[in-house]
């Protein structure tokens, strides 16, 4: 996998979380440096440890499932890319994000702990099925799953000053860019083992 396909996917991946990001900074009254490293660090951290979790596990089960590996990247990274963009395009869209920042306005401390460990398993639980699809197409893990952190983590402090200055304005057209470039890129990869390229 080359590197800007690895970035592709580490941007498409990080859009829950820039989204959940820039609500926390609604949620917040002012937003300085702190605020911004702690939420990438959360989110940043669990995006790329979630992937070599995934990795561990599809490795296990490689040898078994080798002839089908690019249907099930085709499939996993497609299911993942199409609730994204269903979630982007629900008409609760509104109501989901000022329930997500009255939660967090409800916390004592806005970026608890708690709450940012909810929040970062629920933005990275994808990126586990993006391990997976990995371990299948024999990515080098260390370098990929840094990769995604780092871009998570930039991205998700973008997120959260972009959420403090704009408010929700881009939350679902985060959503449905990252969903849209899963579902390419799962085409891709189908389309390369099936030999058409």
């Amino acid at each position: 996998m080359s590197l800007i396909e690895l970035f592709v996917i580490a941007v498409g991946l990080s859009m829950d979380a820039f989204a959940v990001a820039i609500c926390k900074g609604l949620s917040l009254r002012k937003v300085s440096l702190k605020e911004c490293t702690k939420v990438g660090l959360y989110f940043g951290g669990f995006q790329g440890g979630m992937p070599l979790i995934g990795f561990i596990l599809g490795v296990q089960f490689k040898d078994y499932i080798v002839s089908i590996d690019h249907w099930i990247a085709f499939i996993l990274l497609s299911f993942i890319g199409i609730n994204m963009i269903r979630e982007s395009r629900e008409k609760d869209d509104e109501k989901g994000v000022v329930d997500l920042a009255e939660v967090a306005a409800g916390e004592e401390n806005e970026l608890g702990f708690k709450s940012m460990i909810m929040l970062s398993i629920a933005t990275s639980i994808d990126a586990l099925a993006v391990g997976v699809t990995f371990a299948f197409l024999q990515v080098d893990i260390i370098p990929a799953v840094s990769f995604i952190g780092i871009v998570t983590f930039i991205l998700s402090m973008i997120g959260v000053k972009v959420g403090n200055i704009f408010g929700v304005k881009y939350k679902s057209k985060a959503e449905f860019a990252g969903g849209l470039i899963l579902i390419l890129m799962g085409i891709k990869i189908l389309i390369e083992h099936l030999g058409f390229i």
